[in-house]
């Protein structure tokens, strides 16, 4: 049954694709959660919907649309931020609700929602093609090269901005830099778990994570094994029970949150009755 699936190339353009995404989800969600912004991702997977409806409408790639208006987005929620001084959570709703509202106006316009629009909302990961795979392995290389070079600074940033910017570090520079990670990440993704899942899949893996790590750089591969253990075992799941891909994904990174809470408390438990036998 694996052999056959693997034989397809659309299966194996569908698991480079969702294991690429997996990956830089994983590793920006780290950061995102502990600069507790990751809902970033939930905000502009919503403005996502007006750049796949602007594709729609002018009959161009949703993809290539998109990319350009999350990413004047993601810099309009910074924008918002420093310009008004009001909080990210709420910064990233007002840019939220436009987009969406925006993506329904438009979405009307163009004729309503049809079979094209339901698989970016829900995900088709099935459908990607080979410039959608070389485009996120683009966006990885970039990204684990924006890692390696400014790993000290993001860390140092993640847990302690004020004490970043006593150390020199450009905390705003790195923070905008991760937004646009992250927009060109929530439009990579929408097809491989859909726009309305997109959040999910940079928040869970990283949670799941930093229950069970003992180290920074721990997190980082746990999250990155959630995320393309996730995709891998949603991918065939969805092919032997033709059920939803992107909704199947979410569901196993789930069950891997639960799990790793579950293990986390038993551990927690084991040490403090150990410490009482020791005492």
């Amino acid at each position: 049954m694996i052999s056959e699936f693997l034989s397809y190339g659309f299966v194996q353009r569908g698991l480079m694709a969702g294991s690429l995404v997996a990956l830089i989800c994983a590793l920006l969600g780290v950061f995102l959660v502990l600069k507790r912004l990751s809902l970033i991702g939930d905000g502009l997977s919503h403005v996502c919907l007006t750049g796949v409806a602007l594709g729609l409408l002018t009959q161009t790639s949703p993809v290539y649309m998109s990319l350009p208006v999350v990413l004047a987005a993601s810099l309009g929620v910074l924008k918002i931020m420093e310009k008004i001084k009001i909080y990210g959570d709420a910064a990233i709703g007002i840019v939220s609700a436009a987009g969406l509202a925006l993506g329904i106006l438009i979405t009307a316009i163009a004729g309503g929602f049809n079979a094209d629009l339901f698989g970016f909302l829900f995900g088709s990961i099935l459908t990607v093609g080979k410039t959608e795979v070389f485009l996120c392995a683009l966006v990885l290389a970039a990204l684990l090269l924006f890692l390696l070079f400014f790993y000290r600074d993001l860390v140092a940033a993640s847990f302690d901005e004020a004490f970043a910017h006593t150390r020199g570090i450009k905390v705003s520079r790195l923070n905008a830099t991760l937004i646009v990670f992250t927009s060109m990440a929530v439009v990579l993704a929408f097809k491989v778990v859909g726009i309305f899942l997109i959040s999910a899949l940079i928040i869970l893996p990283p949670v799941s994570a930093l229950m069970l790590a003992k180290t920074f750089k721990q997190v980082l591969g746990l999250a990155c094994v959630f995320g393309l253990l996730s995709v891998w075992s949603g991918v065939y799941l969805s092919f032997v029970f033709n059920i939803p891909s992107g909704a199947t994904i979410i569901l196993i990174n789930l069950l891997f949150l639960v799990v790793s809470f579950i293990i986390s408390r038993v551990g927690r438990g084991y040490g403090k009755r150990e410490g009482k036998h020791a005492a």
